[in-house]
């Protein structure tokens, strides 16, 4: 796990950004760019609602297929649609992290697609590629967090590393909240496997029994 980080980075610009849905839903938001993240990547962080002492936060990676595209093939873009409501209704921060595929970049995730329509699981197919299976790291998140004056949270998630990682990096997760199961006939399969591979908190019974039918 990493180390509490020590560069603190600090806000490099606020800007309003009105949010529309495809569905029609509608959210005002904050969004926050930050400088001295550790992996140097553009996160941001959109702030929602009237965020409290314990806010509301979703850490979502960046999934192009998923969020802009609507893919099918995994649960994001409904997680995203998700988040947001849920974190404006209640107050908190979704942070916008750029970890496409579990961190191992665009490209490769659709090679992994490739041996997954080969029979591979999600996480089989990025070993088959000599890749992390989750290759993400939270440090960049925890400082976001700490720049935004969020020493704790209730952490919106069926990831259980993400929580762990947090805590680790010294961000008091105070509760995991799980998100809504969005399953389709392409992704029984990849929620399966997130169950079965890193505990994601999904029922596994209704899951089993979608994949086989």
């Amino acid at each position: 796990m990493p180390d509490t980080p020590t560069v603190v980075a600090t806000p490099r610009s606020r800007v309003r950004v009105p949010l529309r849905f495809h569905d029609g839903y509608q959210a005002d938001a904050e969004v926050v760019t930050f400088h001295g993240l550790a992996d140097g990547q553009e996160h941001v962080a959109v702030v929602l609602g009237e965020p409290g002492p314990v806010p509301l936060v979703r850490l979502h990676s960046e999934c192009l297929t998923g969020d802009v595209f609507g893919s099918a093939r995994c649960d994001c873009g409904p997680q995203l649609r998700e988040a947001v409501e849920r974190i404006a209704d209640r107050g908190g921060v979704l942070l916008y992290l750029r970890q496409e595929g579990r961190g191992i970049g665009l490209y490769n995730k659709l090679d992994a697609y490739a041996l997954q329509d080969e029979g591979l699981d999600t996480y089989e197919a990025n070993a088959a590629l000599g890749l992390p299976e989750d290759a993400r790291d939270y440090t960049a998140a925890a400082q976001m967090l700490r720049a935004l004056g969020i020493g704790e949270l209730d952490l919106l998630s069926n990831n259980p590393d993400k929580a762990d990682q947090l805590r680790d990096l010294g961000v008091d997760v105070r509760d995991r909240i799980p998100t809504g199961v969005f399953t389709t006939a392409h992704n029984v399969r990849y929620l399966r496997a997130k169950v079965l591979q890193t505990q994601h908190t999904l029922p596994l019974a209704a899951l089993t029994e979608l994949s086989a039918g």
